[in-house]
């Protein structure tokens, strides 16, 4: 599957569309692998709280991203169960929690704007630009600075 597409008005764009504290935001469709329910998430000592924890999926072990938290929004008052988006980032598994799961959107690549300058700093540091559709506006997620996970050893070495 490629990520884009020739056609005759020029490059296009597939995301998977994600609801997380209201705002709509886009995956390119390339870094997605899953989209999954988390079950039986296993907290891990002395981790971040943007790391929710750990599961087995499929055999695999995915570290559990809380995007809320990594958004820095509160956590959620309805109870809904989240929803998993699994990418990977140098052979390593990641589940990125998110509220909810939208459709495949096609948009063209041309119509992809940088970061408005209004645009929240905790989502702006994770964008890489952002589509303005029918009524609102989806800020398309940077998978790798998302990923850009700093342990507290990290930090304060």
């Amino acid at each position: 599957m490629t990520n884009k597409m020739q056609t005759t008005e020029g490059a296009m764009v597939e995301y998977v569309t994600a609801m997380i504290g209201g705002q709509l935001f886009g995956l390119p469709i390339s870094r997605v692998q899953d989209v999954f329910m988390p079950e039986r998430v296993t907290r891990v000592p002395l981790s971040s709280r943007e790391i929710a924890g750990v599961l087995n999926l499929r055999g695999r072990i995915v570290t559990v991203v809380d995007m809320r938290a990594r958004l820095g929004l509160p956590k959620p008052e309805d109870g809904k169960t989240p929803m998993a988006v699994g990418v990977d980032l140098r052979g390593e598994s990641y589940g990125l929690l998110i509220d909810q799961i939208g459709e495949v959107l096609r948009l063209a690549e041309d119509g992809k704007e940088d970061n408005p300058v209004n645009l929240d700093p905790g989502m702006a540091k994770f964008a890489g630009g952002v589509h303005r559709l029918d009524g609102q506006l989806m800020v398309v997620l940077d998978v790798d600075r998302v990923l850009e996970l700093k342990t507290e050893v990290q930090l304060a070495a």
